[in-house]
């Protein structure tokens, strides 16, 4: 029986991930010590997806243990002697990482780094998958020609409609310290694969989502905009009008492109890993779609000021993707994803429903 070690197993892409590989047979290890809850409070702590995989998955064990804690890593590693990582583990917040630097920097910098070294002293066949991020481009997304519409921003240049491609520059951009923290991560994620010829895969993400995100207001926008729509609690935009595009990609989508990389591995690959143009979508069209779902009006106000180094209209380029892995695309759209969503968070705990008023 083949065994997949998951970092951040109790989040969105790891919970999904480890479910999506469990149910085809394999022996899945999750690695999870719930740090989103001492990052983001209560709200998002996720022992409650950890608790769902421990009971419906069959082959799923779970270990509360620190990515920074390096002889421990080394330690799962090498007892377990996986055939696979997908290191979804992370410090996802641009804010909390100006407010807590040196834990976003251990975390994902060298907790990238510790996997990847007790990776390699193990074997260096293994495929090692890292979810990174778009932003490590930084802000030079907003350099390009943008035009303003109605509802979102959109690229004024043909060459540009599909999207941002894999070879668009990182450097010499503000990335926010999340930013550069994770592009730390990808380049020393890319390095192994080259400098030691292991498989390595770096995919960045987009807007990934799903039903099972905890989403806070420092991260998740979109499963947190629907939170706030179903407990009719205000909602800020930060900057751009609200026109600010994202392409939201489900997490059931970006598990099975990891299946496919997994099934034929390359070495030192990148991916920009989203919902494409068909899934792209800005907060007030996201707000327009979340009220048809629910019949509830959005209750938000727009700030002026935008978070450092956010992309005004960000959409990823699949073709790559598309190409090198041709049974791959995206099958869940965007109404079936806030619907998805919308129930998942009708049915946790501690969710405030409105209480009708009585005429």
């Amino acid at each position: 029986m083949n065994t997949l070690l998951v970092t951040g197993a109790g989040g969105l892409i790891g919970s999904e991930v480890a479910a999506h590989f469990s149910m085809r047979g394999w022996q899945v290890v999750g690695v999870d010590n719930n740090m989103r809850a001492d990052f983001f409070g209560p709200q998002g702590d996720t022992r409650w997806n950890l608790l769902r995989l421990e009971k419906e998955l069959p082959r799923f064990e779970s270990h509360n243990l620190d990515i920074r804690d390096r002889d421990g890593v080394r330690q799962l590693i090498h007892a377990v002697k996986p055939q696979a990582i997908v290191h979804a583990a992370a410090q996802p917040s641009h804010d909390l990482a100006a407010s807590r630097p040196y834990d976003d920097f251990d975390v994902n910098a060298v907790g990238t780094l510790n996997l990847l070294e007790a990776l390699r002293t193990l074997a260096t066949d293994i495929p090692f998958v890292h979810l990174s991020t778009n932003k490590v481009y930084g802000d030079k997304p907003n350099e390009l020609s943008l035009k303003e519409l109605d509802t979102r921003w959109d690229y004024a240049e043909a060459a540009d409609h599909q999207g941002i491609r894999e070879d668009f520059g990182i450097d010499q951009s503000k990335h926010s310290l999340f930013g550069a923290s994770k592009v730390a991560a990808d380049v020393m994620v890319q390095e192994y694969g080259r400098y030691f010829d292991m498989p390595t895969c770096c995919l960045r993400g987009g807007c990934l989502t799903g039903p099972n995100h905890s989403g806070v207001e420092l991260h998740g926008f979109l499963s947190y905009l629907i939170k706030c729509n179903i407990e009719q609690k205000p909602y800020t935009v930060f900057g751009y009008k609200g026109k600010q595009v994202r392409d939201n990609i489900h997490s059931r989508d970006v598990s099975a492109f990891i299946e496919c990389f997994l099934n034929a591995p390359r070495v030192a690959e990148v991916y920009n890993l989203g919902g494409g143009r068909d899934n792209s979508i800005s907060v007030l069209e996201a707000f327009e779609l979340i009220s048809e779902i629910t019949g509830k009006p959005m209750q938000y106000s727009v700030s002026d000021e935008n978070r450092i180094g956010d992309h005004i209209c960000y959409i990823s380029d699949l073709s790559k993707m598309r190409e090198h892995y041709p049974a791959w695309d995206i099958t869940i759209g965007l109404e079936q994803m806030f619907t998805e969503m919308c129930e998942s968070w009708m049915q946790r705990p501690g969710v405030r429903l409105p209480v009708p008023e009585i005429a």
